[in-house]
C-alpha cells in the first residue's frame, strides 16, 4: 500500500492535473532639468555682467557651480530613467502574472488540502539526502500517514497523496498539514515543506502582484519556487 508516492508515477501526475503612465513622468523630469539649467545660466550671466571689474568672479567658483549643475542634472536624468525601467518591469510582471492563471505553483508552506481524495505537496532540500520521510497530520495534529520517499537530490520535489491513512482507510476531504525530514548518512539535511496550489486569479497590490491560490490564500509572485 503506497498512499504517498513519487510524482514521477502516472498516479501522481494525474493527481497534479486535478488541482485545480511612465511617459508623463519622464517629460516632467526633463522639464525640471531644463528649467534649472535656464535659471542657473540666467543667474550666472547676471553675476558676470554686474561683477566688480576690480574684483572679478573666481574661475574656480564658476567651475564649481557648473559642476554642481551637472550633478543635479545627472541625478534628475537618472531618476527619470529609473522610473521608465520600473514602469517597464511592472508591465512585464503583469503580463507574466496573467499567464499563471490555471497553473500549479509551489510556494513555501506546509498546508495539504485534500479534495476528492487527492492532494499534492512538495519539499525543498538544501542538499542530497538518502532518506526522506513525509509525515501527514490532520487538523487536530494527529499523524494519519507516514511514508518513506527514498533518496532525493538537492532542490525541489513534489509528491501525491491519495487521502488514505496508514491503515488504508479513506479520509474525509479537508485541511491537512505535513512535515518533511531528510538525512544523509545519518546526518540531518535541511528540508522545507512546500505547498502546491492552483492559481485562480492575479491581484495587484502596492508591493507587486499576488497570486490567489484559493484555500492556500494569496502569495507574492516573487515567492513562487516552481511552476508545475
Amino acid at each position: 500500500m503506497a498512499n504517498v508516492g513519487d510524482t514521477t508515477s502516472s498516479t501522481a501526475a494525474a493527481t497534479l492535473a486535478t488541482l485545480g503612465g511612465s511617459s508623463s513622468t519622464s517629460k516632467a523630469a526633463t522639464g525640471s532639468v531644463e528649467d534649472q539649467q535656464n535659471k542657473f545660466l540666467t543667474l550666472l550671466m547676471t553675476q558676470i555682467k554686474n561683477q566688480d571689474p576690480l574684483n572679478p568672479m573666481d574661475n574656480a567658483a564658476v567651475t564649481t557651480q557648473l559642476a554642481q549643475l551637472n550633478t543635479v542634472s545627472g541625478i534628475e536624468k537618472l531618476n527619470a530613467t529609473m522610473a521608465q525601467l520600473l514602469a517597464g518591469y511592472n508591465e512585464a510582471q503583469a503580463m507574466q502574472s496573467s499567464t499563471m492563471i490555471g497553473r500549479n505553483v509551489m510556494v513555501a508552506g506546509n498546508n495539504l488540502p485534500l479534495a476528492s481524495g487527492q492532494a499534492v505537496g512538495g519539499a525543498l532540500l538544501e542538499a542530497a539526502a538518502d532518506k526522506v520521510t513525509v509525515t501527514i497530520k490532520d487538523s487536530t495534529g494527529k499523524v494519519v500517514q507516514t511514508q518513506e520517499m527514498g533518496a532525493r537530490e538537492a532542490g525541489n520535489f513534489y509528491f501525491g497523496w491519495d487521502g488514505k491513512d496508514a491503515a488504508g482507510a479513506t479520509l474525509n476531504d479537508g485541511s491537512y498539514t505535513f512535515a518533511v525530514d531528510a538525512s544523509m548518512g545519518g546526518r540531518k539535511v535541511a528540508a522545507a515543506a512546500m505547498q502546491v496550489g492552483t492559481v485562480s486569479a492575479v491581484l495587484r497590490s502596492k508591493d507587486g502582484f499576488l497570486l490567489d491560490l484559493g484555500p492556500l490564500g494569496d502569495v507574492a509572485f516573487k515567492d513562487v519556487q516552481q511552476i508545475l
